[in-house]
């Protein structure tokens, strides 16, 4: 990190920022040789000082290609955007904080469907929130296991 003076050192803080993002930003590889990214809702589950991400989509579509060919991925949150200006100094930055790292993500079977699926809902309704088990039939839910992440925050004014 170039500026190490803005890194998230503290597991603890890292894990924060990313329970009060509500939207992530998975990147796959695509085969044309772009990345392919796109933005998720997400649930997440702690273990010690391992993370796992949960994300569900429709059955089919081009994400569910390419994690077939490569499950390697890269993932990117933030939260707390504020444009601070300085009218004195004549600057303007921006605050927020951000987490980002990589893993490698796949496609969960049936039976650890629903267990993922009521993660992705405590993120965000933080009570239990009974939702149709039918769903899970016709939802696709992938876990992505955290290799390394990393912390970013900038607080200004």
């Amino acid at each position: 990190m170039r500026r190490s003076d803005r890194e998230i050192k503290d597991f603890e803080q890292i894990v924060e920022v990313m329970e009060n993002c509500d939207v992530c930003r998975l990147a796959l590889n695509d085969e044309e040789g772009y990345p392919y990214i796109l933005p998720l809702n997400f649930g997440m589950e702690r273990e010690g000082e391992r993370v796992t991400l949960y994300f569900h989509g429709a059955t089919a579509g081009k994400k569910y290609e390419l994690i077939q060919k490569d499950n390697r991925a890269s993932f990117e949150m933030d939260r707390g955007h504020r444009l601070v200006t300085d009218s004195e100094e004549m600057t303007c930055t921006m605050a927020y904080e951000s987490v980002i790292g990589r893993g490698r993500i796949e496609i969960l079977p049936e039976e650890e469907k629903e267990k993922a699926l009521f993660l992705l809902m405590k993120h965000y309704h933080k009570e239990d929130f009974a939702f149709k088990k039918e769903v899970t039939s016709f939802t696709t839910v992938m876990k992505l296991v955290v290799e390394s992440m990393t912390g970013k925050i900038r607080r200004k004014g």
